[in-house]
């Protein structure tokens, strides 16, 4: 059996997205295959993914700011009114309008893909959205 490492469980959790401890479940089962482990989590996570993905986000901010003469207005949402008040949420939103205003990124993508790191996560928008 091959023995499974944090960097193994870090590589497929970044893959995936799927919980840590679910990670390292499927790497053992696969005897560290990463591939088979990230076919497991498909199988065993896609209905959890799925409820996820249809869950409403009702809440959320609006958020304003002007950089050298450019303007952004976004709403960021969640699904819960504590993640709208949590100062980590109010400090992302108010970084993703300055990005938006400095930059102008054509799509989400793009402003995914932009440089941002926020309470030691980073070092792209993406990064810090996933936490």
């Amino acid at each position: 059996m091959a023995a499974i490492t944090a960097s193994m469980v870090g590589e497929l959790r970044a893959r995936t997205d799927a919980p840590m401890m679910e990670c390292k479940k499927a790497l053992t089962e696969a005897e560290g295959d990463l591939a088979r482990a990230e076919e497991i989590l498909r199988v065993k996570l896609g209905n959890k993914a799925g409820k996820a993905a249809s869950r409403i986000t009702a809440e959320g901010i609006v958020a304003t700011a002007v950089v050298a003469g450019n303007g952004a207005l976004i709403e960021v949402n969640c699904e819960t009114d504590f993640v709208s008040k949590n100062d980590a949420f109010l400090a992302f939103v108010n970084a993703l309008a300055g990005l938006v205003a400095e930059h102008n990124p054509a799509d989400v993508a793009a402003l995914s893909a932009l440089p941002l790191s926020q309470e030691g996560f980073g070092p792209t928008v993406e990064d810090v959205r996933k936490g």
